[in-house]
């Protein structure tokens, strides 16, 4: 119903108006007045319409669907064209933007240091389930252009995709460090720094990683050795 109301609009060729939030109407003396509630229930109803509007169409959709109406993902996969894990997936990136919680990163650096170090330890030996279990599961990576063969793409999103790979064994000469005050990855084998990963961690999980390699971007970082 949805999909077919956005597609009508542009038949249409309508303009949104905007959401308008109603001025607050004072409570009487003896309880709310009826009006008031009804009103302030709108006005929560408008503004959670604003947050949706911040979110892709499709994580959208799949959050409406189903923390509003308990559609289960396995019907909802068709409506948006994705598998049922990658609607799953949707949902989830939506609650949390609409909750707030990926916007404030932990400042913790004791606790930073403790999932980095199991980033490291899973990726060393290889476990795969270790590292599902510091990811998150709409985890991103990227890294510059210096970082990746030419063909291969700059972008990976989804824990699963990035086990993957990292469980295959690795980051021998990757060390813990401070880059610009967070704890982040060196990788300098034999003393020669080759590239750097900068972590975003949030309630636990490491939510983005970004990698740098590009001699130039490299220079512009404060790093600083982290002791055992």
């Amino acid at each position: 119903m949805c999909l077919d109301i956005l597609r009508s609009r542009k038949s249409r060729r309508e303009e949104p108006l905007g959401a308008h939030v109603p001025e607050r109407i004072a409570s009487r003396e003896h309880g709310i007045d009826p009006e008031h509630e009804a009103l302030l229930a709108n006005s929560v109803g408008l503004a959670l319409l604003v947050v949706l509007e911040t979110l892709a169409p499709a994580e959208r959709l799949a959050f409406v669907l189903h923390d509003m109406f308990a559609v289960p993902f396995d019907e909802i996969a068709p409506i948006v064209g994705r598998s049922s894990t990658a609607a799953r997936q949707l949902a989830s990136r939506a609650r949390r933007r609409v909750q707030g919680a990926a916007t404030v990163p932990d400042a913790d650096l004791t606790r930073q240091r403790e999932v980095v170090d199991a980033f490291l330890a899973a990726a060393r030996g290889g476990d795969f389930d270790a590292l599902l279990e510091v990811l998150d599961p709409d985890f991103v990576l990227r890294a510059d252009r210096a970082a990746v063969p030419s063909s291969a793409s700059t972008e990976i999103r989804g824990a699963a995709a990035v086990a993957n790979r990292a469980a295959k064994g690795g980051a021998r000469a990757a060390q813990p460090a401070l880059v610009n005050g967070a704890v982040g990855v060196v990788v300098a084998p034999r003393g020669r720094l080759l590239m750097v990963l900068r972590f975003t961690i949030t309630l636990g999980k490491i939510v983005e990683i970004d990698v740098v390699a590009d001699p130039e971007r490299l220079r512009q970082l404060d790093l600083a050795v982290l002791n055992d």
